[in-house]
């Protein structure tokens, strides 16, 4: 305990600090642009969360941190460089880091061509927090610990290359070594464990075998898209790994790793009844498990998702998800089942809401994000306050809810990790 109160006023004083240091932070980047032409902005956060219940494998707090995030950016008239890294004092993990999250230059070298090159953030698809066409890395630990939305998606080292003609569109996408998605091991949030056949923490931590080989272990991803009348169309292809480790090895001992994974996907966005209507699909081809016979390597799946947000009110925004995953092989895939592991259904469906309220003065930001599965009979809930104190100073607070009725289903698998948490920022 006194660790922690510790900690925490560590970190305001450090909020502190740079808020008084405010005036010198603009002479810095001021003098920094006249002097080189370097854009520098950046923010630095201190956040508080604990668990609502007790996990006899984890921690009792589930985020305890200080993070400061530079980031820069320069016009080099041929082109734009960008860096953007954070530092992070981990109370939780009593360590303290620094992620590079972008580090990369943009140009184009045709006139009908654009080329981005090194560390970024991609992203494509229509979905709401629901990903399928999407096959770049997610950081799923931030995201359930509290950690800004931002955190969700982490950084790809890729090259991306965005042709454009009067027809069609294509961005191309490759990643010379696989980037994998931050997945929940139990070293920080507790998960159902198949192999022991119960809920498992910091006492049992999955080890996985890395892809990383250069070359071989490359992912290539491809868009084409295109405008019409105002309606988004765009097809998907992807070639490479499931982004979570959805295989078990068990020589010697049990190990997760990565299998191959090609996918194919189309979505369609537009207006519809005063709102934004979205449709998206995808077939996943699980290339190391394509008859569904292998119970520890996840079976190829139909994808599909249809969305729907429109303005209730004034400054009042509703949205809601349909989300489907349809295992293939299905008769295969329970035959192959060990004695006494639970069986996932053929088709799991999943329901999302999402309600956003601003008020004073668009000042205060208000949200719920809920996903209900009535097929797992589980569900997530992120609810969160967000209210812009000054220019500078934002102050948030919110929770992750997880509940369930089995222990084995994606959400109730994490019932002892719901938290709440609060936040305050400084932005320069």
């Amino acid at each position: 305990m006194r660790r922690g109160i510790v900690t925490v006023a560590a970190a305001a004083m450090l909020l502190g600090a740079v808020s008084s240091a405010s005036a010198s932070l603009k002479q810095i980047q001021d003098r920094l642009y006249d002097s080189s032409g370097i854009e520098l902005a950046g923010f630095v956060e201190s956040r508080l969360g604990t668990r609502i219940d007790r996990d006899q494998d984890e921690k009792r707090q589930s985020i305890k941190e200080a993070r400061l995030q530079l980031d820069l950016g320069r016009d080099f008239d041929w082109g734009l460089g960008h860096f953007k890294v954070d530092f992070v004092a981990d109370g939780v993990e009593e360590k303290a880091a620094s992620e590079i999250r972008e580090a990369n230059l943009q140009f184009s070298p045709l006139e009908w061509m654009d080329l981005k090159v090194g560390r970024q953030v991609l992203t494509w698809g229509t979905g709401d927090l629901l990903f399928i066409n999407d096959m770049f890395p997610k950081d799923w630990e931030s995201f359930f610990i509290g950690r800004d939305d931002e955190n969700l998606k982490a950084p790809s080292d890729a090259v991306k290359a965005s042709f454009f003609t009067e027809a069609v569109n294509f961005d191309l996408v490759w990643t010379p070594v696989m980037n994998n998605s931050t997945y929940i091991d139990g070293s920080r949030i507790s998960y159902y464990n198949s192999v022991i056949g119960r809920v498992a923490g910091r006492d049992y931590i999955f080890a996985d075998d890395e892809r990383n080989q250069f070359i071989r272990d490359s992912e290539f991803a491809l868009r084409a898209s295109r405008t019409v009348n105002g309606v988004e169309l765009a097809l998907y292809s992807y070639y490479g790994f499931w982004k979570t480790p959805e295989g078990v090895e068990f020589t010697p001992a049990p190990r997760l790793f990565y299998p191959r994974l090609t996918e194919y996907g189309a979505s369609v966005r537009g207006e519809l009844g005063g709102g934004i209507a979205n449709v998206e699909a995808g077939y996943y081809d699980s290339l190391e498990d394509s008859g569904g016979g292998d119970p520890f390597v996840r079976n190829s799946e139909v994808r599909f998702l249809a969305g729907y947000e429109h303005e209730l009110a004034r400054d009042f925004t509703g949205a809601v998800q349909y989300y489907l995953e349809w295992m293939q092989d299905y008769s295969a895939y329970e035959a192959s089942l060990p004695v006494g592991m639970p069986a996932k259904d053929e088709y799991r469906h999943l329901l999302t809401l999402r309600l956003t309220k601003l008020m004073l003065q668009q000042n205060l930001r208000l949200s719920l994000f809920t996903y209900y599965s009535p097929s797992d009979h589980d569900y997530y809930l992120r609810p969160k306050a967000n209210y812009k104190v000054s220019d500078h100073w934002t102050v948030e607070t919110g929770a992750n809810i997880f509940g369930g009725r089995d222990d084995y289903t994606f959400w109730g698998q994490f019932e002892d990790n719901s938290n709440v948490y609060l936040a305050a920022r400084y932005g320069f």
